[in-house]
């Protein structure tokens, strides 16, 4: 029997294999191989043809870059200038190091590490590793400036341990006259992560590249900033320099020329002394600021490095507060200095200068007294009386008989509530109240008692200091004077004649015997022969006399103090004012303008009594400024506020606190005003300088006729 799966079946054929076939069957193969083989060299040639041509460029830079490190030199910014070329924003040469956080594998041990090496304060490292902690990972944070070439050396030795840790020489800010020009010059720092979104410029994470952060450095930014330089340098794998390549020099900024006089703005600083409050003086002939003083201040120097926690917690506490520019955004019930202005408003609505008002020491309007400041009164009062003995009475009278309105017109022809057309950040412009003003604002008719408190510089009116000095320069000349900053700005309203010559010779008269006559401010007389000041107190009520008397109690419930002025009297050269912040009256204003002008025509004189002032305040403005600092970082330690993230949130607060303060007043605005002594006996004479006898009695008669035209 036959097993089907076992059965053989039909037996094929046997292949005989001869070594022909085998030949020819291994050729085909060889050449099948041969074929592929060829083919991917044919690719890998091309290919690398490819690579060696058409991508040389790119491989080569790639190549190259590993070789070769390319950075950007942050460029030189450029200088501000004052008005004789004396900088006051430069630039030094520096050592610096910088740190990049995402660069760092261990930020907080290398920030020890480094403060060890370069003998920081506890409080600098504790800054520094918040601003770490908060910064973006490519932006640079500034460790230190100002090193010296030792810790520059023993830091660079130790780089291949220290990644992400960036030395350098390059050039910092540098303000030669610290405080004094904190608020006009402003600052510097690093560019922040919303500025670099505005700008994704590689330079802004450029380490040691820094912008203008406020004031004049923020407005030119864009001429200031330059050109970057560039640098090629080889180096290892580990990212170690061996030697340079090609350097390509940065392009310094253009500077910036300004109006301001730089020893006359170091000076007003340091003459406000310990007071708080600011020193604006102008020149009458071209309308150029040549002082802009706001105290106190901060110190540009130590800020572009990026404020401490102490010193923002030391400044941000200072119930004056330093952070706030007073000459832009103070703003002030202006006063006895609008009496001026005025009397303008009333001699060109008729009224005749020598028609008199009786002062019995105060006048009723409606339901109400309201008294003058000399409560005796001042008798038969003219128009240049009314000036030079600031009677209050005499204006509550005449401005009821003209209204609001035309007084609210001058105001603002003599420059309050304007604002200037001038290269700042901001300014406040203050208000000018009138009928429609109030009742647009507050919903209510405008009221008699409403014209009798504006009329002596209360209830609504506020003005800044640069609006007063305007003001003191449009009525010493008659003329548009337009403030600027800066020279190549064209002068300008010094074609336009706001008031007739003889009412500017009137006024410019009755403001010379405030100071030179029978007037509230003797003691602002010049100590220089020949050369007369002009000028109008005023003293300024902020809050009712229930809460205080003006003068003494909590400093933020005493009156403010102000001065306007111009010299010399008879030809004005300059004019600006002084605003003392709850100074307790005008006493405290007008020693700083006599002392401030009399540096202006004798600076050896001013120095003088600056110096012996000095002496007894506890050095300069600076030195005390350095002072309180060490103290209060003493005391405090670690301890302290931090500040916010970003600058523009200081700003923003110091600004919103401004427009408060400014306010403050507006809470007596419809009370009935309690005028001050204008002819204040506080303020203090120069070491050694008699009280003059020319402060007399204020009921003292007119013995002034109205003088003629000035020829």
């Amino acid at each position: 029997m036959k097993i089907p799966f076992l059965s053989r079946g039909a037996e094929r054929p046997v292949r005989h294999v001869s070594a022909s076939i085998l030949r020819s069957s291994f050729e085909r193969r060889a050449v099948l191989i041969a074929g592929i083989q060829g083919g991917i060299g044919v690719l890998l040639a091309l290919r690398l043809g490819y690579l060696a041509v058409a991508e040389n460029e790119k491989y080569r830079l790639q190549s190259e870059s590993n070789r070769v490190n390319l950075t950007l030199i942050p460029p030189r910014r450029g200088w501000i200038l004052d008005r004789n070329g004396a900088p006051l924003a430069s630039n030094r040469a520096d050592f610096r190091v910088d740190v990049i956080p995402e660069r760092l594998r261990d930020p907080e041990g290398t920030i020890d590490q480094l403060g060890e090496l370069l003998a920081l304060a506890p409080t600098r490292i504790a800054d520094i590793k918040h601003k770490l902690a908060s910064a973006r990972g490519f932006q640079p944070v500034e460790v230190a400036s100002g090193l010296d070439y030792e810790q520059f050396a023993a830091l660079s030795v130790r780089l291949p341990d220290l990644p992400g840790v960036v030395p350098q020489r390059g050039f910092s800010r540098f303000y030669p006259t610290a405080s004094s020009v904190g608020h006009l010059i402003g600052y510097v720092g690093p560019a922040s992560a919303e500025e670099y979104e505005q700008d994704p410029n590689p330079l802004l994470y450029t380490p040691g590249f820094k912008i203008g952060k406020d004031g004049l450095e923020k407005q030119f930014e864009k001429q200031l900033r330059g050109i970057p330089g560039a640098r090629r340098v080889e180096v290892t794998a580990g990212g170690r320099i061996v030697r340079d390549l090609e350097t390509r020099e940065d392009v310094q900024g253009k500077a910036v020329r300004l109006t301001i006089d730089g020893p006359l703005q170091d000076y007003a600083a340091r003459r406000i002394g310990l007071e708080s409050g600011s020193v604006v003086v102008m020149d009458c002939r071209t309308g150029d600021l040549l002082c802009m003083a706001s105290m106190p201040s901060f110190d540009p120097n130590s800020f572009s490095d990026g404020i401490g926690g102490v010193e923002y917690a030391m400044l941000r506490e200072d119930e004056r507060v330093p952070l706030r520019n007073k000459v832009l955004k103070g703003l002030y019930p202006p006063g006895s200095t609008v009496k001026p202005m005025v009397s303008m408003a009333l001699m060109e609505a008729g009224i005749e200068p020598e028609e008199t008002v009786f002062c019995g020491g105060g006048l009723r309007v409606g339901n109400r007294v309201f008294g003058c400041w000399n409560r005796r009164g001042h008798g038969q009062v003219n128009m240049a009386k009314a000036i030079y003995q600031s009677c209050d009475v005499y204006f509550y009278a005449m401005a009821q008989r003209i209204g609001m309105d035309p007084i609210a017109a001058m105001a603002r022809r003599c420059g309050m509530g304007q604002e200037f057309p001038l290269p700042v950040v901001s300014q406040f412009y203050g208000t000018v109240p009138d009928p429609a003003w109030k009742l647009k604002k507050w919903g209510r008719e405008w009221q008699t008692f409403d014209t009798v408190n504006a009329t002596i510089g209360q209830g609504y009116m506020l003005a800044s200091p640069l609006q007063l000095a305007v003001m003191a320069a449009r009525l010493a000349t008659g003329h548009h004077v337009m403030p600027r900053l800066t020279l190549d700005t064209r002068p300008k309203g010094f074609d336009t004649i706001d008031f007739p010559a003889e009412q500017v010779a009137y006024v410019r008269k009755a403001m010379s015997d405030v100071v030179n006559g029978p007037g509230t401010a003797g003691r602002a007389r010049l100590p220089i022969e020949g050369v007369q000041m002009a000028g109008k107190t005023g003293t300024a009520q902020v809050v009712s006399l229930s809460i205080s008397n003006g003068k003494s109690g909590p400093w933020k419930y005493r009156d403010h103090g102000l001065f306007i002025f111009f010299a010399p009297y008879d030809n004005p050269r300059y004019a600006g004012a002084v605003v003392i912040e709850h100074g307790g009256g005008s006493g405290a204003a007008y020693p700083i303008a006599r002392d401030v002008m009399t540096f202006m025509f004798d600076p050896a004189k001013g120095l003088e009594a600056l110096r012996a002032l000095e002496q007894q305040w506890g050095g300069t403005a600076q030195q005390r400024l350095e002072a309180r600092y060490a103290a209060y970082a003493a005391a405090r330690g670690a301890t302290i506020i931090r500040p916010p993230r970003r600058e523009q949130e200081i700003f923003d607060r110091v600004e919103a606190e401004a427009r408060l303060a400014a306010a403050q007043s507006e809470a007596i605005a419809e009370q009935v005003i309690a005028p001050r002594p204008e002819a204040n006996p506080a303020a203090s004479p120069q070491p050694g300088e008699p009280r003059p006898a020319t402060e007399a009695p204020a009921a003292a008669p007119s013995r002034f006729p109205r003088p003629e035209t000035d020829r």
